[in-house]
């Protein structure tokens, strides 16, 4: 099977296609099938992967989609089928249905939901907020066009059942036609991460003499890392914040920390190569991803694998991962007091921490990548099969 991949973003970019899509082109070389991939990428030609990456540059949003579309347009004529990775997917879809070729998309967010919050046409509506609401006519036309891409798709994945639902109740998409497959881990074993909290500090560069809290995330304003930097400020002076990722909200975020008067305190680190996460992991004391929406992350599912207690919002597929009380904390995203209180047990209480450790090992089952992506083989190949 000849299979095109296009993604929204490729490492170095951290996020979960940059994560999920070298995973899965990687396992798919491995069974025999020919790969190649098409993403936004910042890098002009990505390489040291086994499949072929061509890379479409960084530039205006419009001219962007266009190029992506002429080189979809391009390079499906070669291959059985097309999965995509886009939540802005109409250009993708139509370029490979105009060569006839089959379609398969994954979902990992309300496409007209994102674009809406973005610009504002639905206000700080959460995404379960929206899809019980009217709005005006941007947001009608994107709800239209989005179920129109869908539509033309073979067969839809959601990475939670919280998005499945979603297009099912919500949109209309037949109960056949959207098929439930997690995310996996990509990382190494938790056997084979044998540094101690001290050791991954050395190895960072850290001070030993701190408690640290850490959140991996692009920083997008749903993402809620102003509500940690508020709980910080509850928190005793020994107790650091690192921020991972980078996005539109890092200067006013960083404007916020100084505001509030723990900007010492908190360390915003810009994208880290995917290969020092799991030390950064290691190195905190509790991990934290306050978003405000999230489809099934892929962060979460690392530091489930890598031993260290988490705390999450109690939101969209994140109860997928975190069952509240069992391997984790769950809180309300909109709540910083409640975060800071759940933060400062874990602190204080690290007999509680290591048993969330210990049910987060029974949880790694449905995650495994080698199960998951055996189901996204699978499906692409019926799908490449019926044309």
């Amino acid at each position: 099977m000849r299979v095109l991949i296009t993604s929204p973003i490729f490492p170095p970019d951290l996020g979960g296609p940059a994560v999920y899509v070298p995973s899965l082109g990687r396992f798919l070389v491995e069974r025999g099938h020919t790969v190649k991939v098409l993403a936004f990428c910042s890098q002009d030609h990505p390489t040291g992967h086994p499949f072929e990456v061509r890379a479409i540059s960084r530039g205006p949003l419009p001219l962007r989609y266009l190029k992506a579309f002429f080189a979809v347009l391009s390079e499906a004529g070669h291959v059985d089928v097309v999965y995509v990775q886009e939540h802005l997917a109409l250009l993708h879809v139509l370029a490979a249905r105009l060569r006839g070729k089959p379609v398969m998309i994954r979902i990992m967010v309300d496409g007209a939901w994102e674009i809406a919050h973005r610009k504002g046409w639905c206000g700080d509506d959460d995404i379960v907020t929206f899809q019980e609401k009217s709005y005006g006519w941007q947001v009608r036309l994107t709800r239209f066009l989005q179920r129109r891409w869908w539509g033309w798709c073979s067969h839809i994945i959601s990475c939670s059942e919280f998005l499945r639902q979603i297009l099912i109740q919500h949109h209309g998409v037949p109960p056949g036609k959207v098929q439930r497959i997690f995310n996996a881990y990509h990382g190494p074993p938790a056997d084979q991460v044998q540094q101690t909290a001290s050791a991954a500090r050395a190895e960072l560069g850290l001070p030993g003499d701190r408690l640290y809290v850490l959140t991996i995330c692009r920083l997008m304003v749903w993402k809620g890392v102003d509500g940690i930097l508020e709980a910080m400020r509850d928190l005793p002076d020994d107790v650091h914040l690192l921020v991972a990722g980078d996005g539109d909200m890092l200067v006013p975020w960083q404007e916020l920390a100084r505001e509030t008067g723990i900007a010492e305190r908190v360390t915003f680190l810009g994208n880290v190569p995917h290969e020092k996460i799991p030390a950064f992991v290691r190195a905190a004391d509790v991990f934290v991803l306050n978003s405000r929406y999230e489809g099934l992350s892929h962060t979460l599912l690392e530091v489930l694998h890598l031993d260290r207690p988490m705390i999450a919002s109690s939101v969209c597929g994140n109860p997928e991962v975190v069952e509240h009380e069992h391997n984790g904390l769950l809180v309300d995203p909109h709540d910083s007091a409640a975060l800071a209180r759940a933060i400062r047990r874990l602190l204080d209480d690290p007999k509680l921490g290591e048993r969330f450790v210990a049910a987060s090992r029974e949880r790694q089952a449905p995650f495994n990548r080698e199960s998951t992506f055996a189901e996204v083989e699978a499906a692409l190949e019926r799908i490449a099969g019926e044309r």
